[in-house]
């Protein structure tokens, strides 16, 4: 029998889109909110297709790693020299930090962790910027 369960994490997050014709190319910030959500088969074992507590313990470090940190696209030469010369928490990654590129880098460095749970079928990211807007990214994992 499958089922889907779900866990939502909060932090916040600066970043900006250089390429932006709007104000997103202007240094701003979000209070993400994401739900961790997966499918897969209940473990007649325990009940459970993941216990919370391992959801959390996948997903927290993370989310410790991105709080009250600054997404640095790495192609932004105005920010790098910025900050080689004013050093922050932040995280250099190589693509604009757009909600649906937030999604992806986020499901690719949960997708390992979630990978050693066997009942895990399918691992989706609903990442909120805003209250009223969101991005969506997904892996199905395949088992034999």
């Amino acid at each position: 029998m499958e089922s889907r369960i779900a866990k939502e994490f909060h932090w916040e997050m600066g970043h900006r889109l250089p390429y932006h014709q709007g104000g997103c190319q202007n240094i701003h910030g979000h209070s993400y909110t994401m739900r961790v959500e997966v499918i897969g088969t209940i473990d007649p074992a325990t009940g459970m297709v993941i216990d919370y507590f391992d959801m959390k313990a996948l997903v927290e470090p993370l989310i410790d790693r991105l709080d009250h940190s600054f997404l640095l696209d790495s192609s932004d030469h105005v920010l790098v020299e910025f900050f080689k010369q004013h050093p922050m928490k932040v995280n250099v990654v190589d693509f604009y930090s757009t909600a649906e590129n937030i999604a992806h880098f986020i499901l690719r460095e949960l997708i390992p962790g979630f990978s050693a749970f066997p009942s895990v079928h399918r691992l989706i990211i609903r990442l909120r910027e805003t209250e009223n807007t969101f991005a969506e990214a997904e892996h199905y994992y395949h088992r034999s």
